[in-house]
């Protein structure tokens, strides 16, 4: 029999008020599958789905009768036999909470105490007391409809890791960029304005490898990628509400 895979849209996999039984609190959090099981389900998937990210861990999840299954910072559930995959977001109704969101940033978080912000280039708006960590390409449209949004959102420090994954012009503008004599005002004059930086000219050492370095460490599989207090995480370019919305949501968690 085929492995079916749903890819349900947007809301795309509810479940219906009162069929659900409570959540469990974080103490109460389900165990892992018993390995054997992990190794069956993790084989067939693997011969089945080559595409599909290596299986890290897999336990009971939130529906009564599927499983969860992690892997290269994704989340996907599946029956006990491994007969169906499904892609999409589990909701809970009662509370309109997207389940799947809130397990993605348990499992990708990061410390953010622990990055290298010396290797950002920084910029802030009124007072700064609240952070932002930006990973960005400079040639990425993307990055730069999130730069101008970022301008909108009040009394933040925006601490830019600088990558280069877009080819050869991309490392070119990023070193030129962090070489500037002034590099903050280098990146913002070429993200919003599209002034060229100006040539790195004698010896500069750029954090740009670096960064990128740390970009895989961190799974950031594509520019913009936005890091909070909270070390939660949003991939793409955002919304300057959204962004708000965001940060005082990991305010509330003490982030």
């Amino acid at each position: 029999m085929p492995l079916t895979v749903f890819r349900p849209t947007a809301l795309a996999f509810a479940l219906v008020a009162g069929l659900a039984a409570p959540l469990p609190s974080i103490a109460q959090q389900p165990a892992d599958l018993p390995a054997a099981q992990l190794n069956t389900l993790r084989q067939k998937l693997a011969q089945r789905l080559p595409d599909l990210p290596p299986i890290e861990g897999a336990r009971p999840a939130p529906v009564p009768g599927l499983i969860e299954l992690r892997g290269g910072g994704h989340v996907f559930y599946t029956d006990a036999n491994g007969e169906y995959l499904i892609d999409g977001n589990v909701l809970e109704t009662r509370s309109r909470r997207n389940l799947t969101e809130e397990r993605l940033d348990e499992i990708n978080k990061v410390d953010v105490d622990q990055l290298p912000l010396k290797d950002a280039v920084v910029w802030k708006s009124g007072n700064g007391k609240r952070r932002l960590i930006v990973f960005a390409d400079p040639n990425c449209g993307y990055c730069k409809r999130l730069e101008r949004e970022l301008q909108q959102v009040k009394d933040v420090t925006v601490y830019n890791f600088v990558v280069a994954i877009l080819g050869d012009d991309s490392r070119q503008k990023a070193e030129a960029i962090w070489c500037a004599k002034d590099r903050t005002q280098a990146w913002r004059d070429w993200m919003l304005n599209g002034v060229t930086p100006p040539r790195v000219l004698g010896a500069c050492n750029s954090p740009i490898q670096r960064n990128g370095a740390l970009a895989q460490r961190l799974r950031v599989n594509g520019t913009p990628a936005i890091f909070f207090d909270d070390g939660s995480r949003v991939p793409g370019a955002a919304s300057a509400a959204t962004i708000e919305q965001r940060i005082l949501k990991a305010q509330a968690r003490g982030g």
